[in-house]
């Protein structure tokens, strides 16, 4: 097949996703809300309080000055500084902004702070552009922060190298792949995805046996598209994982044309809002 006649094939092949048909209530014989079936009952509920749930709502500092913000990234407050931190996120980018995020990234002692400030740094980077001082400057920050010791800020970290400049941090994303936290393992492989695709094969058939659902269930989805046997083998058994989620990804990966997946490939996930035992419902999940 020709490349012309492969971009009509996907204009006018209907994506079998997005097929009603699909939708996860239809045709199901539920009389009662007992029937229906909750798989996540590993889930617990957090303990934050309401200044803590509205730390990423930036409403009330929209009007301040970046020199109003990047003094309350030194309140005493964690919560003023989380907010300080999202909040210059969307500034313009200047030299005091940036060395301001850099030092939260690397020094403050809450974890969701130098979270936000490691995001909130790669956005600056990324529209700055790879190779200028302001990418550098964050990419060299989110590489010293693939050894912090929380999860969800060495899992930022690896979302930062990403955007930023994943083939040049290849070699920091493989390292990755090794985290003893699963978001740091999904994101770093999902980032390699985007540069190896099929060339992954070995590496999503290993994590299809990862200890976590939430790794076996992104191996599952980007083992769609890789156009072999032994992929499609590994999927049809993953359709009888005890996990669900990881089941209900592995039938929907059989169903998709490899190449239409590797060339439509984001990192997106729907339903990624999820938290397992010991995670924080503050922690915003990365998004790759």
């Amino acid at each position: 097949m020709t490349d012309d006649e492969f971009e009509k094939h996907l204009e006018e092949e209907p994506d079998p996703q997005l097929d009603p048909e699909r939708s996860p209530g239809l045709h199901a014989d539920i009389d009662a809300l007992e029937d229906i079936e909750v798989s996540r009952a590993d889930v617990t509920i957090g303990e934050a309080t309401p200044a803590e749930l509205a730390a990423a709502d930036t409403e009330p500092v929209e009007g301040d000055d970046p020199s109003e913000l990047l003094a309350d990234l030194a309140a005493d407050s964690e919560i003023d500084r989380r907010r300080a931190a999202l909040a210059l996120k969307d500034r313009a980018t200047t030299e005091t902004i940036v060395a301001g995020l850099a030092y939260a990234a690397t020094n403050d002692p809450d974890d969701d702070v130098r979270q936000f400030a490691v995001e909130a740094l790669t956005a600056h980077g990324t529209d700055a552009g790879s190779g200028t001082e302001t990418g550098e400057a964050a990419a060299a920050v989110a590489v010293e922060l693939l050894d912090d010791p929380d999860p969800w800020v060495r899992s930022e970290a690896v979302v930062a190298l990403d955007n930023l400049d994943r083939e040049a941090h290849e070699s920091d994303l493989e390292t990755a792949l090794d985290d003893d936290h699963h978001a740091v393992r999904r994101n770093a492989a999902i980032s390699l995805f985007k540069l190896r695709g099929e060339a992954m094969a070995d590496l999503l058939l290993e994590q299809s046996r990862d200890d976590s659902e939430r790794v076996r269930e992104w191996a599952a989805h980007m083992l769609g598209g890789v156009d072999e046997d032994r992929a499609r083998d590994r999927l049809r058994e993953l359709t009888d994982d005890p996990a669900t989620v990881v089941r209900q990804t592995a039938e929907r990966a059989l169903e998709v044309e490899p190449r239409r997946f590797r060339r439509q490939f984001g990192g997106a996930l729907e339903n990624d809002s999820r938290l397992l035992p010991g995670e924080d419902r503050l922690n915003r999940m990365p998004d790759l």
